[in-house]
């Protein structure tokens, strides 16, 4: 890829976030989010304590969930356009620091500063994963972690969510295509990232997880073995030697 291929597509994902409203990046406080929360950090063992970066933060729909549960989280995304609403979105209940940048090649000030780079539904909108695995490589101390929540790119229901959702294009979203074991991962360890790790939950659409019985009941479709290949959601987990 060359760095103008580079530069244009982070511009057209800027363009893609800050001119058309995406209700789905409003802040919420719902099961379904939560769930999400809940299971990277459970994943990534991410604790109270640890200094904590989500990149690709948008708005804070996440940011705030896990600043809720007491986690000394930061914010990186390459539009300050988004950071600004995420400030306005966390007002007096968090401090939640904020950095304008491009995860491929962070501020040398944030170098080693952290325990733990995370992201949900972002790293689908990169476009070199090598690059960014390698300068998030370069936020963490030894034996520090990278974790992301994604979609499973195995899973048909992404690509008519693509076709039916107002606001969402294939410029925009496609690279959920890329979401597989082998590319994700393999870009993890071309980083220098070992121990690396991949595990799919999930199964309903919002409307059915934030009812009262749709967590318990899915949980056991997702015991089921053969479905779990096409689980909606996956994580991937990589740590710095």
């Amino acid at each position: 890829m060359t760095s103008g291929e580079d530069a244009a597509h982070k511009a057209a994902q800027i363009r893609y976030f800050e001119e058309t409203p995406k209700p789905r990046m409003v802040p919420a406080d719902t099961p379904y989010l939560n769930r999400h929360v809940d299971e990277i950090v459970a994943f990534a063992g991410a604790r109270p304590g640890e200094r904590i970066l989500e990149v690709g933060c948008g708005m804070g729909r996440y940011t705030l969930l896990l600043a809720s549960r007491g986690l000394a989280v930061e914010g990186l995304d390459l539009s300050s356009v988004l950071l600004d609403r995420l400030t306005v979105f966390a007002g007096d209940r968090f401090r939640i620091p904020v950095h304008t940048g491009d995860v491929a090649a962070p501020d040398p000030a944030l170098a080693g500063r952290f325990d733990l780079v995370l992201g949900l539904f972002a790293l689908h909108h990169m476009k070199d994963l090598t690059a960014c695995f390698r300068g998030m490589a370069g936020l963490i101390r030894p034996g520090g972690r990278v974790v992301f929540l994604e979609p499973n790119a195995l899973n048909p229901l992404y690509y008519v969510q693509i076709l039916v959702t107002p606001g969402m294009t294939w410029e925009g979203d496609g690279g959920m295509a890329k979401m597989r074991r082998g590319v994700v991962l393999g870009a993890m360890a071309r980083a220098g990232l070992v121990r690396t790790d991949l595990r799919r939950f999930g199964f309903f659409p919002p409307v059915l997880a934030n009812r009262p019985w749709g967590g318990r009941l899915e949980r056991r479709i997702e015991a089921f073995p053969p479905l779990r290949p096409v689980l909606p959601f996956q994580l991937f987990r990589g740590e710095r030697p």
